[in-house]
């Protein structure tokens, strides 16, 4: 689990690394434009599974610290979902990674939750971000 930073730096938000890789990214092409947001993603039921939000602004200090020094190779379709959710009111909403089994039907509103059909069962399922802090 690697760590983003913020602020005074003493505030650590906890992601995966691969998802730290991808949010990166897209925060990094905010941030260059001075494009200020809330990035927002569901807490670990080990934190009390709710939902938290931070605003990113590019006057505002952020490092990114991963577990370990691999290059996570870059799902370009992940990035161009993550990017789309950064550019709405609500912010970058951190979501599942998409797979070739599952694709994205929708975004909850209110929770960040997406909503994804499995080619198999046909049955919508609520996936949660891995994400804690």
């Amino acid at each position: 689990m690697g760590r983003l930073l913020y602020g005074n730096l003493q505030t650590s938000i906890r992601f995966d690394d691969r998802l730290l890789a991808h949010l990166q990214i897209v925060i990094g092409a905010k941030l260059r434009r001075r494009e200020g947001f809330f990035i927002s993603w569901m807490d670990a039921p080990g934190v009390g599974g709710g939902r938290s939000s931070v605003w990113l602004d590019s006057s505002i200090p952020l490092r990114f610290t991963f577990t370990n020094n691999a290059r996570h190779t870059i799902n370009r379709v992940w990035i161009d979902e993550l990017a789309a959710s950064a550019n709405t009111a609500q912010g970058l909403r951190v979501t599942p990674e998409p797979t070739d089994e599952t694709a994205p039907v929708g975004i909850g509103a209110h929770t960040g939750t997406i909503r994804t059909t499995s080619s198999r069962s046909g049955a919508s399922q609520p996936q949660r971000a891995r994400a804690n802090h």
